[in-house]
């Protein structure tokens, strides 16, 4: 029988780990037309060929196919966000209804290609990382689950486990330990943040955990992005705009915004209704100027090089007061400069929300600061130093490391997968 393979299905990156025995586990590599990397940007695209064949591609081979193919190419990303919300009934796709388990299928079907020889038909078991708490307004827990177990069994695994994506965090990050501790995770992903406090100790060399208690929102670097695109690029686009019916000067919906700005929601956008509605708007905006941009991003597929300028922005924020933000396909008014103060301003409703998570496991487990030997932080929104400073100002600086931004979920879920007492792990 081949290890465990722990499963890292992310918002923005995925990533799979194999067991190799022991405390030893490696990263599956996957080769396809863009390279060879191991770890997977979680982004799908789909194209028809000269049969009429629809060709799906993962990773940066999707954003390859799209860039090489504009207007030809259907983009998805942060297609895990769909998982629990049951407004999500799926997607047209060349006039085929793709639900979310079907997206997840074709992207762990294309993975497997790309890993070639390394995706074994007998691995031993399967475990698969869950957040806390699942994105969206209003999530629906069994759902998602529901929904991966779908898409899982397709592709043939027996024994299928999920463990909490901090608890992975924390089993990779307790290997290093070196006396028994209280360890706080906390895991920044695309879609959510989720904390995890669990208790480890060694008897007779053996690791041993305690899940002490839990705690999540559906709040991450997504939301952190699209508070960026709501106060820099819709203004821009005819947010806040108006437009006539009949008598009334009406103010154009604010939801076609809220579409635009979330990446899972632009996915999709270009083939729904409210984006039907919103080119007839155009005959009566008050500015229909701003509006005709708008449609036009949506038409000519600008979702992706929005995020790639969002994404180097909030980046380079991370490091300096003020950045600037480019964004050619908006012309004169694509360039500007943003300032960290403001963009931590914008997203203090969300900082105060991610801070809430942990004050509810602290209060939860009934742990104050002086409790946690460590405080082990994971994922790249652990770098913006307004989140950085929610862990600073409670908890020692000798008690805070990171790393394994990428890694640490997937390795940990191998490890757990391995031992005999997985159920103990599981969530």
């Amino acid at each position: 029988m081949a290890g465990a393979l722990g499963l890292d299905f992310g918002t923005t990156n995925t990533v799979l780990a194999l067991a190799d025995g022991g405390t030893s586990t490696h990263s599956m590599h996957f080769t396809s037309s863009a390279g060879v990397t191991d770890t997977m940007r979680t982004a799908l695209s789909f194209m028809k060929d000269k049969a009429s064949t629809i060709k799906a591609e993962a990773g940066k081979a999707a954003i390859q196919q799209f860039i090489d193919n504009p207007g030809d190419c259907r983009f998805l990303q942060s297609i895990k966000t769909f998982a629990a919300s049951a407004l999500f009934q799926g997607t047209l796709i060349f006039a085929k209804r793709y639900n979310f388990d079907d997206l997840m299928e074709v992207f762990l079907r294309r993975l497997k290609t790309y890993a070639g020889t390394e995706w074994h038909a007998d691995f031993s078991r399967l475990v698969v990382g869950r957040p806390v708490s699942f994105a969206g307004a209003n999530p629906d827990e069994e759902l998602a689950i529901s929904r991966y177990n779908d898409a899982l069994t397709r592709l043939g695994f027996p024994e299928i486990h999920y463990v909490y994506e901090p608890v992975a965090a924390a089993f990779y990050f307790a290997q290093n330990l070196k006396a028994d501790a209280n360890v706080l995770v906390a895991d920044f992903g695309g879609g959510t943040t989720d904390y995890s406090l669990i208790r480890f100790e060694t008897h007779g060399g053996r690791l041993t955990a305690t899940p002490v208690g839990h705690s999540g929102v559906g709040i991450a670097g997504d939301q952190f992005d699209a508070r960026i695109v709501d106060n820099i690029v819709a203004p821009r686009i005819g947010k806040g705009s108006h437009f006539k019916s009949f008598d009334k000067v009406l103010e154009v919906p604010s939801g076609y915004y809220a579409n635009f700005s979330r990446w899972n929601q632009l996915s999709v956008f270009k083939t729904s209704k409210e984006f039907a509605d919103l080119k007839k708007l155009v005959r009566s905006s008050l500015e229909p100027e701003k509006l005709e941009t708008f449609i036009e991003l949506i038409e000519h597929d600008e979702g992706y090089p929005l995020y790639q300028a969002v994404s180097a922005t909030k980046m380079a924020l991370s490091q300096a007061e003020e950045a600037a933000f480019d964004f050619a396909p908006l012309g004169r008014d694509g360039h500007t400069v943003v300032k960290r103060a403001d963009f931590e301003g914008w997203i203090a409703p969300d900082l105060a929300r991610i801070e809430g998570a942990l004050d509810e496991i602290l209060a939860k487990t009934d742990s104050k600061a002086g409790d946690i030997d460590k405080v082990f932080l994971t994922g790249g929104t652990s770098f913006v130093p307004a989140v950085r400073r929610l862990f600073t100002q409670r908890f020692d600086a000798d008690r805070i490391e990171s790393g394994g931004e990428l890694l640490s979920i997937a390795h940990g879920l191998a490890l757990i997968g391995e031992r005999d007492d997985i159920t103990q792990w599981t969530a």
